[in-house]
């Protein structure tokens, strides 16, 4: 299984590079992206980094999943993120798995993704969601599909459900064993 991860300014640092970093621990190959030519991205806490290839020069058919990781970059980008819309229209449309933390399911609620479907997010993101059912107290909502998670708090959580579901809930327990989760 491979996976791509979406930088984006201002994401959430926790959601972006923990995520990432955990998932790559536990033995799942994930690359970062960003429609920066430079690779350059900084986070919401001023921390500078380099994704590992540029959306341009994707090949989305080796990729078994997509993350959106979540942070206040969502609502300055939520109208104008054509580049997100269209990564997540492509894996929906491949049915391939999408997973979003924080703010981020406001993308997939805006493309009806999260229709008649459980998610949570954010408090205040299930706003472009309203035919979705949202989960407010959840930590982490898993469907067929799309994996959910509320905020930076649900990192260790939301990583957890990922590997779980694209290696085996033995590597996921194997990883919060490691981390002393």
């Amino acid at each position: 299984m491979k996976g791509l991860i979406v930088f984006s300014d201002g994401m959430e640092d926790n959601e972006a590079i923990a995520t990432l970093a955990l998932l790559r621990r536990a033995g799942l190959r994930v690359d970062s992206t960003t429609n920066h030519t430079d690779l350059k991205v900084q986070t919401a806490y001023g921390i500078h980094v380099y994704a590992d290839i540029q959306m341009t020069d994707l090949k989305l058919e080796t990729y078994d999943f997509i993350i959106i990781p979540g942070g206040g970059y969502v609502a300055k980008i939520i109208d104008d993120a054509d580049h997100i819309y269209e990564l997540l229209k492509y894996f929906n449309l491949n049915d391939k798995d999408i997973y979003a933390i924080c703010a981020a399911p406001r993308f997939l609620g805006r493309l009806g993704m999260l229709n008649d479907r459980s998610f949570t997010a954010f408090p205040g993101s299930e706003k472009d969601a309203i035919k979705g059912n949202y989960l407010e107290h959840k930590k982490v909502v898993v469907t067929p599909k799309v994996i959910t998670a509320r905020s930076a708090g649900a990192v260790v959580d939301f990583v957890y459900e990922i590997v779980k579901k694209n290696i085996d809930e033995a590597a996921a327990k194997s990883l919060i064993r490691n981390i002393m989760y």
